[in-house]
């Protein structure tokens, strides 16, 4: 092993070659790794597009893997070069429902609502391929601080609450096992089991999933019932299908959408070169310097006109789970990273692989969202780490930009603006049903206008924290 990897206590670093297997193996762990959070995403977004078909929400599931697959090879080969898996976000959920609720689509069918989604996704992508080839993104960031990603971040998993108990409940025995078997493994056995630590989520939907399917099999669970597991998805689905560019329909373009997705994106890169920072110290890789930033950002652009192009119903950005894996694993190798992304292309083309996780039931994918989105609520928060949390100024900008970005899309749900012209009132729509939106222009505003000093606004500590 070379001095770079003994002082950063790394198995293997970001340039070495594991052997074959080893690779794969290892591969396929980051695969499993990211499993979770890329299944739940197209599981939420079908009831907003209006999927009702096992088998059509079989193939989105799919096609999300096989997207995350190509963006990750994108990302590793010619983007920032660090070995950080892509895959769907959740920053584009709230501007995604924005756009499937607005009043032109409510009659609409699913591809329909999937092609206005697809074409905001690829005009994004645009303007952050933009930012990040120009440079852009660099000389901005001097304006988002801790006390604007805070809100921007926890409020993408605040604002999902209604997913949540709601789901679950549909029946607490399997909602409620799901949730206490996360909670289970990934805080009070994750010690002792180095599986449960990997997997936590993954390991109690089997579980919860296994108890359901058997007490389906056994009669007790009937037809009908919220946790039935029926098989019968799975065998109407094809065995093979490659997922194809536009195979939903041509993109629809509008303004609305567009300005709405925007606040998804801004999020999304702010959060990713965070973990540019956090995969580059775990990995052995030099610190990311601006032009790594740009060329990252510029690739998740490109990922993002894929993924839009391909029809995800989402976007693509940088995964966190995978760099702790690192941390776990100490192999920050690329390659590992590549061979993980060509396992997710491979299984994308299996249509039953997909279709077997459109049988999970309704509660045990309810119990998954209480934790996975309090989680994402508490990441945004932790970034209040590097801010003076006694200062009345910061604790007036943050509560009231929390508060409003709860309460405002409440009222436009209420009350959506309806005046000529009606594309400015379907962007206001758009941007006052979107959280993170609300709450990010709120803080972002404050944050730069009412006065402060660096440090107290945080400003120093994340400085530090960031180079």
């Amino acid at each position: 092993m070379v001095n770079k990897e003994k002082n950063h206590n790394l198995l293997y670093g970001i340039d070495d070659k594991p052997p074959l297997v080893e690779t794969g193996v290892l591969g396929l762990q980051h695969y499993l790794t990211m499993f979770g959070s890329t299944l739940s995403i197209p599981l939420l977004l079908a009831p907003a597009f209006g999927i009702s078909d096992p088998v059509e929400l079989g193939w989105l599931i799919a096609t999300m893997f096989f997207v995350s697959g190509i963006t990750t090879l994108l990302q590793t080969t010619w983007g920032n070069r660090l070995p950080i898996v892509q895959g769907g976000t959740f920053s584009f959920l709230a501007p995604t429902f924005a756009i499937c609720g607005m009043a032109a689509l409510a009659q609409a069918g699913w591809e329909v609502r999937m092609q206005h989604v697809q074409g905001a996704i690829i005009a994004g992508s645009l303007v952050e391929i933009g930012v990040g080839a120009t440079g852009l993104v660099g000389r901005l960031l001097r304006f988002i601080g801790p006390i604007t990603i805070a809100p921007t971040i926890a409020l993408i998993g605040l604002a999902l609450f209604k997913f949540g108990a709601p789901k679950a409940g549909e029946h607490w025995p399997i909602g409620g096992l799901t949730i206490i078997l996360i909670i289970l493994f990934s805080q009070y056995l994750k010690s002792k089991y180095r599986s449960f630590e990997l997997y936590p989520i993954l390991l109690a939907i089997l579980m919860a999933w296994a108890v359901a399917a058997i007490l389906t099999i056994t009669g007790i669970f009937t037809a009908g019932h919220p946790s039935f597991t029926s098989l019968e998805n799975l065998r109407n689905a094809p065995w093979f299908r490659v997922p194809y560019p536009l195979q939903w329909g041509i993109p629809q373009f509008g303004i609305a959408a567009f300005v709405g997705m925007l606040a998804g994106y801004i999020a999304s890169m702010v959060e990713s070169i965070g973990d540019y920072y956090a995969c580059a110290r775990l990995s052995g890789a030099p610190m990311p310097d601006e032009r790594t930033i740009n060329r990252g950002i510029t690739f998740e652009g490109i990922g993002c006109l894929v993924a839009g192009i391909f029809g995800t119903g989402n976007g693509t950005t940088s995964y966190s789970e995978n760099i702790g894996a690192i941390g776990l694993t100490r192999v920050g190798s690329r390659r590992v990273v590549q061979a993980g992304a060509l396992i997710m292309i491979l299984l994308g083309t299996v249509s039953k692989f997909g279709a077997l996780f459109t049988t999970i039931p309704s509660p045990i994918v309810g119990g998954m969202y209480c934790a996975m989105f309090g989680m994402i609520a508490a990441v945004g928060l932790s970034n209040l780490q590097f801010v003076d949390l006694n200062s009345a100024r910061n604790l007036f900008i943050l509560g009231f930009s929390f508060f409003m970005g709860l309460s405002v899309p409440e009222y436009f749900s209420a009350h959506p603006a309806a005046f000529e012209p009606e594309w400015l009132a379907n962007i206001i729509n758009t941007l006052g049903s979107t959280s993170m939106a609300v709450g990010a222009f709120i803080a972002l505003l404050l944050d730069n206008t009412v006065p402060g000093t660096d440090e107290e606004r945080g400003l120093t500590a994340w400085g530090n924290k960031s180079h």
